[in-house]
Parts: structure tokens; sequence; C-alpha cells
């Protein structure tokens, strides 16, 4: 089954996330479990989690359906002891919301050398965060986002998310999630479909399905190799719809995850039906 949705609101409540999937015809959703730009937020209440279990029950989201993000502000490669060790504390806290939550994964950016570290310092750095969270929760999985390589960025090359996961001591609990935007960015070309067979080939090759665990399905203002995160509208923008048609009908990508951070919130349902009918075949 393929799971698509959206980044959907959490406001007012985590209980809230699954309704507002519902809403749009989600079959499956992303959310913030706190405030993404405030380091601090209130313990979960019992009521908010007892809501969002209920919820996600009654409207069918099972734990890999749901692909919750943590926040922005966390760099778990930082060149700064305190800085680091305030991120990891962060990280650690929505591991343990997740845990909380009944969710089995956790999408996060690996992290930002900030010109002060080699990139393999801070690979390195990231690495070990991974594990020192790991270590502290259960059940919960930690999910390396690709990005574009804007800036001081990591994880734009396949062979920079290998490189974490041959780090991480316990690897049935790290994965992956492929954002189209970012890669398309970064420069894996995802235009056609035959561009999304040798681009996926490479993934297979450097990092393998065993360790998809989510994708976010955006298309991207900017061109093929431009290490600019621009996300646009589903077959509107440099990447066309020849790639959510691919990844739609191909099984590769069942049972995981599939959401867009498209910027028009209203456009959404239009798009969820979209892919629907591209993996029917239409």
């Amino acid at each position: 089954m393929k799971y698509f949705g959206a980044h959907v609101s959490a406001a007012g409540g985590v209980g809230n996330a699954p309704l507002n999937a519902h809403k749009i015809g989600a079959t499956g959703f992303a959310l913030f479990t706190k405030n993404q730009r405030q380091w601090a937020a209130k313990p979960l209440a019992e009521a908010d989690i007892e809501a969002f279990r209920r919820n996600c029950d009654a409207y069918g989201y099972p734990p890999q359906a749901i692909l919750p993000h943590d926040s922005y502000l966390i760099n778990l490669g930082h060149p700064d002891r305190e800085a680091l060790e305030k991120s990891r504390a962060a990280f650690l806290d929505e591991m343990q919301r997740c845990e909380q939550l009944g969710l089995d994964r956790l999408n996060f950016h690996p992290g930002s050398h900030l010109d002060r570290l080699t990139e393999q310092q801070c690979l390195d750095r990231i690495a070990e965060s991974i594990n020192w969270a790991l270590d502290r929760t259960e059940g919960v999985t930690a999910v390396i986002e690709n990005t574009a390589g804007q800036g001081s960025n990591l994880g734009s090359r396949f062979e920079q998310l290998a490189y974490l996961i041959d780090r991480v001591e316990d690897r049935s609990r790290v994965g992956v999630c492929i954002d189209t935007c970012h890669a398309f960015a970064a420069g894996y070309d995802l235009h056609t479909a035959e561009a999304c067979e040798a681009t996926f080939a490479e993934f297979e090759r450097v990092v393998g399905f065993a360790y998809l665990r989510g994708m976010h399905l955006n298309d991207a203002m900017k061109p093929l190799g431009s290490h600019i995160d621009r996300h646009a509208p589903l077959g509107e923008g440099m990447i066309g719809e020849a790639c959510f048609r691919y990844i739609a009908r191909d099984p590769r990508f069942d049972g995981i995850p599939l959401v867009m951070e498209t910027p028009d919130e209203e456009r959404w349902p239009e798009e969820i039906a979209r892919l629907k009918a591209f993996a029917a075949g239409e």
C-alpha cells in the first residue's frame, strides 16, 4: 500500500494531526510533535497522547504511515560541544515523544559543519549523536533525510548517508528519507522515468532500499544541481510529473510514508488524489 499524505498541522494538540490528514484524503502524514522553532516544549499531556493514538486508530493510520519530523534547530554535528549537547538533548526529547505516541520513526536533517569541521569530522559527530540517542530509547528508528547541500549542510550525497549508516551500531534502527526536491537540487536527475531508474539504481547500490523509511514528494523550483531547497507543487517545477508517477507505481516505495511539503496547502487534497490515481495506473 502507498501511504500518500502531507506534513499536516498539529496546532491545538498532536491529536489533531490525524484529523487534519483525514480531511485531505491522506493515507499517511507527517507532523511536528512540538513547536519546531523552539528548543523547549511542555511534555506531552496524557490526554494529547490518548487523542493521538485514538484518532490514528479511528482513521487507519498505523505507525509505518506516519513520519514525524524533529526541530529545525537541531544540529547533531555541531562543532561546539555545548551546542552539540543542547542538540542531542533536544533530539532525545523528540525520540521520546515518538515513543510516547507509539511512533516507530523520527525524520531529521543530519547536520552542518558550519565551516569549522571537516566533512568527515562532522559526519563522525552525527553518527556518534545517533548512537547516543538510540542507546537511550527503544523502538524508534532514526531516519536521516537527504539535503540539497546548501551551505555547510551534509547529507546531500548518497555516499554521506551510507557513511552514517555504516557507523550506527544498531542498523535495525537507522534509515533514510529521500526528499525529491533535495535530491534533484543535489544533482540527482529525476525529471524522466529513465532518469528516476538511474538515480534509484544508484541509491540501491550505495545505500539500499532496505534502509528507505519514508519520502518527501516535492517538486523543485530551481534547476538540477542548484543546491537550493525551494519546493514547488507536484508537476509544476523543474522535476515534473513523471517522477511522481514513477514513485506512485513502483512497489519499492510501498509501505512507507510518502508525504508532500508542497507550498500550497489548499491544493493538498487534489495532489494526493493525483498520486492515488497514478498508483492506480491512471
